[in-house]
Formats: C-alpha cells, sequence, structure tokens
C-alpha cells in the first residue's frame, strides 16, 4: 500500500490505482464530464487535471488516467489548475453550444466567454464516453446488467459484449458520432447503454410503455413473464442469453432465482 495526500488529506491506496479513483474513494471532489466509473479512463475532457509534486517536481496530470507509483502530493484546485479547467469549459462550450451541463458548469467554474464562433453543434463533445460503452460493455438494462455480474465473477472485468454498432465518424468540424452511413444498425440491440454513460444528454431516446427508439430503430420491450418487471429490449434479452450460452427464459433475476429455490426444494417435497 502506497501513503499519498490529496488536497492534505492522508489518502491510502494500491500502487497502479488510478488518482481519480483513489480521490473519490475519500470523498474528494474531481470535476470529470468523460469519466464513467464502469469503464476504464479515457482522458478526453481534461477537466480531470491536478497538480502533482513527486520528488520536488511538479506537474499537471489527468488524474482518470494517472496511476499512483509512489508517494505523492496532489492538489486539485490550486490556480494553476482552476485556470486550465475555465479555458477547457470555455472551449467545450463552444463545441457544444447548446449543452445545458456544459453551460452550467462554465458558469460554477467561472469560464470566459471566448470571442471565436462556436461550433454549429448540439450536446456533444465528442468524449468518445459512448462509443467506448458500446465496443466494451453495452450495459443498459438489467438483462445485460446480469450478464455483466455473471461475467464479472468469472474474472472478467471489461467483457467484449458490445456490437460496435457506433463510431466517430468524419474528421475536423463535421466530426461527430453516428451509425455506419447514418443508417439504424442491424446489429443494434438498444439497450440504451450509450445513452446512459453520455455526459451531455446528446443521445436521444424515445420510450414507451411497449418500446424503445435510439439511433433510428425501434425496439420492443421484453417483460418478465412471472411478474411483468420490464427486462430491456427482446433483442438485448436474446443477446445477454447468447452471451451466456443459455436460451433466453425471459425472468427478471428475482423470479430466477425464485424459480431456482422452488427447484432445489422440490426433492425434499418443499414447493
Amino acid at each position: 500500500m502506497i501513503q499519498i495526500t490529496i488536497d492534505g488529506v492522508s489518502c491510502t491506496c494500491k500502487k497502479g490505482e488510478k488518482l481519480l479513483a483513489v480521490a473519490r474513494r475519500n470523498n474528494i471532489f474531481i470535476p470529470t464530464l468523460c469519466h464513467h466509473d464502469g469503464l476504464p479512463g479515457m482522458g478526453s475532457c481534461r477537466l480531470c487535471v491536478v497538480e502533482v509534486t513527486e520528488s520536488g517536481r511538479t506537474k499537471v496530470v489527468v488524474s482518470c488516467l494517472y496511476p499512483v507509483r509512489g508517494e505523492i502530493e496532489v492538489v486539485t484546485n490550486s490556480e494553476r489548475i482552476l485556470a486550465h479547467r475555465k479555458m477547457i469549459l470555455a472551449l467545450l462550450r463552444k463545441r457544444a453550444p447548446k449543452s445545458d451541463v456544459i453551460a452550467h458548469m462554465c458558469e460554477a467554474f467561472g469560464a470566459p466567454d471566448l470571442p471565436v464562433a462556436s461550433f454549429d453543434g448540439g450536446k456533444c463533445i465528442l468524449c468518445g464516453l459512448c462509443v467506448r460503452a458500446c465496443d466494451l460493455i453495452g450495459a443498459g438494462s438489467v438483462a445485460t446488467r446480469t450478464l455483466l455480474k455473471k461475467l464479472a465473477g468469472q474474472g472478467c472485468a471489461y467483457p467484449v459484449a458490445g456490437a460496435g454498432v457506433i463510431a466517430m465518424v468524419s474528421r475536423g468540424t463535421t466530426k461527430t458520432v453516428s451509425t455506419p452511413y447514418d443508417e439504424p444498425s442491424e446489429i443494434c440491440i438498444g439497450c440504451g447503454g450509450c445513452a446512459n454513460v453520455c455526459p451531455t444528454g446528446e443521445i436521444t431516446v424515445t420510450e414507451t410503455e411497449t418500446g424503445r427508439t435510439i439511433w433510428g430503430k425501434e425496439f420492443k420491450f421484453a417483460f418478465c413473464k412471472e411478474c411483468g418487471e420490464l427486462l430491456g429490449t427482446d433483442k438485448e434479452v436474446r443477446y445477454a442469453a447468447q452471451r451466456s450460452g443459455r436460451d433466453p427464459d425471459f425472468l427478471c433475476p428475482a423470479c430466477r432465482q425464485k424459480r431456482s429455490a422452488d427447484a432445489m426444494a422440490e426433492p425434499f417435497g418443499r414447493r
């Protein structure tokens, strides 16, 4: 174990643990946009920059990517760091002028209004978190989360379960996130994981009592055949079953556990 100091607070961590994770575990706030606890750090938004002093030398690092390897002193809100964050947010506002999240953060951190034109964009900051989620996890609702829990129990932290439905397309000012040729994807399962992790709410999802529409494609919901609880989209449930090597049973975790308990009790004459 390693002893480090963050904003004067003594913290203990494992060698190689990311600095942002250590700070959060000790209730020390570092702002982020592109970070999600369920995914590896990306360092795209750069908002989580902090100052690290090691062996007498001070440097600015991205805390979600910085592994702690020895005793260090960390400052999360020095004048230098606050100036960096203000400029980062000012640039993100130009990139995503319609984002209420960015606007709120700009106001909270006192970001300047840069005298340059905004992109003709919406809310997307091109952090790539949605693409990463689709590629690595595809975690949206009950069925996929149950699968992930099972795979995690087998020692697989980030299973390659996603279908890679969306990607960064084009370059420069026209760069965006989309499905191939902006057409509804044949392989999308409608899990909504991309929208769940999006920090600015750019990805549009509409839901009714019977289904969900995302990326221009409609999906029918599947419900537990015992209690009627929503499981996710029909495609998502079938996909999760396929990944676990079983036929889809369309049961929620509670009803599946009850059925298993009943099956185990039956030989002893109890139902």
